[in-house]
């Protein structure tokens, strides 16, 4: 029986990247016409299977998937990568021997660290894993990130953001510190009704802030209309251009909205 799934341009994100962060994914580039890909298939279904329990491995076809291939500059096939904590860490093309295979899988293997961050996923209160975790290793993306989102939940950001800064480059963790940036632009009702009216009347200050506060509600579409809109206006234009690239963190560079935004961004910058 398989132990390898298939993915798409659709799910990669959550069942590559996201899932990297608790445990190793190691991802098979292939195409049917490929005839070096369909002698590697077999090596690494014998390894992935010795793996099982510690190594997820996926197959993407870059064929009905060229956006995800071209995004991680796959050249040549078959090429594997393994990604961990939502980044690729290792990789090669071509097909290896059985044994080289191997090594790579080793190489791999979550530490200590990685199990008590995946255990915590299952834990009704994952706090104390995952400071367990981080007194063993204060910069591990996975836990900081896990127990930064536990303490947001809570209302604790202060802390959350402190703790963020211990993954300075980490893509997941610079979304929740542009979400914690957004919700700190909440506005009550009435505050919004003043905010809309005076954007109504094309005052550039109110349509940033509107845009900030529609991000904060979680109206993200109406929120880069307006940001944009600020975004055309000599005065507002720096502030709105950051305000919208921290949307477009928190919703991720595969969102439908953050595609078809940029190129808008762009021309209104440009303008």
């Amino acid at each position: 029986m398989t132990v390898i799934d298939t993915v798409t341009s659709a799910s990669f994100d959550t069942d590559v990247v996201e899932r990297s962060r608790t445990r190793p994914v190691v991802v098979d580039f292939w195409a049917p016409w490929c005839g070096p890909c369909h002698q590697l298939s077999p090596l690494l279904e014998r390894v992935a299977e010795r793996y099982a329990g510690d190594v997820s491995v996926v197959k993407l076809n870059v064929d009905e998937n060229p956006d995800v291939a071209q995004r991680y500059r796959v050249q040549g096939i078959p090429a594997v990568k393994a990604y961990r904590d939502g980044q690729v860490v290792a990789e090669f093309t071509g097909v290896q021997p059985e044994t080289a295979i191997e090594r790579f899988f080793g190489a791999l293997v979550p530490s200590d660290v990685d199990k008590l961050v995946t255990a915590a996923a299952d834990d009704a209160d994952p706090e104390p894993r995952l400071r367990e975790a981080l007194a063993a290793e204060p910069g591990h993306a996975g836990a900081v990130v896990a127990l930064a989102r536990v303490l947001v939940d809570r209302g604790e950001t202060e802390e959350a953001s402190a703790l963020l800064e211990r993954v300075p480059g980490d893509p997941a963790a610079g979304r929740l510190r542009a979400e914690i940036g957004l919700a700190s632009q909440h506005v009550d009702e009435a505050g919004m009704a003043e905010l809309r009216s005076r954007a109504d009347a094309r005052d550039p200050e109110a349509r940033l802030a509107l845009g900030r506060a529609l991000a904060a509600s979680g109206d993200f579409d109406k929120a880069l209309e307006a940001l944009l809109g600020a975004v055309a206006h000599p005065r507002t234009r720096e502030d709105a251009r950051q305000a919208a690239l921290e949307v477009f963190d928190v919703l991720g560079s595969d969102d439908e909205r953050v595609r078809s935004a940029r190129p808008k961004l762009a021309s209104a910058l440009y303008a």
